[in-house]
């Protein structure tokens, strides 16, 4: 869940594709589009799988972020840590 390893890596896009991802990019969402669709294709499987996935990945990421959730301990974990690691079980293989 965490972003801390982040490794840059060039790619030679279309002019419309660059076009589309400049847009997207406004809203500063470029790289995070760009990381999705690579989770999906290195996903495999099929596309629904792929798409439920991501669909975990991203209800982890909002706990993981919440604030409010990591205030709140148990038995020494904060719960923003125990609810993500419980949904990211949930990914499909």
């Amino acid at each position: 869940m965490e972003q801390k390893n982040l490794i840059p890596y060039s790619v030679y896009l279309p002019e419309r594709q660059h076009k589309a991802l400049k847009k997207a990019a406004k809203n500063r969402k470029a790289s995070e589009l760009i990381r999705d669709a690579i989770e999906m294709i290195l996903d495999g499987g099929k596309p629904y799988d792929s798409g439920y996935n991501q669909g975990i990945r991203d209800a982890a990421k909002v706990i993981y972020n919440c604030k409010e959730a990591q205030m709140i301990a148990v038995k020494g974990r904060d719960l923003g840590d125990i609810l993500t690691e419980s949904i990211e079980a949930l990914q499909r293989k």
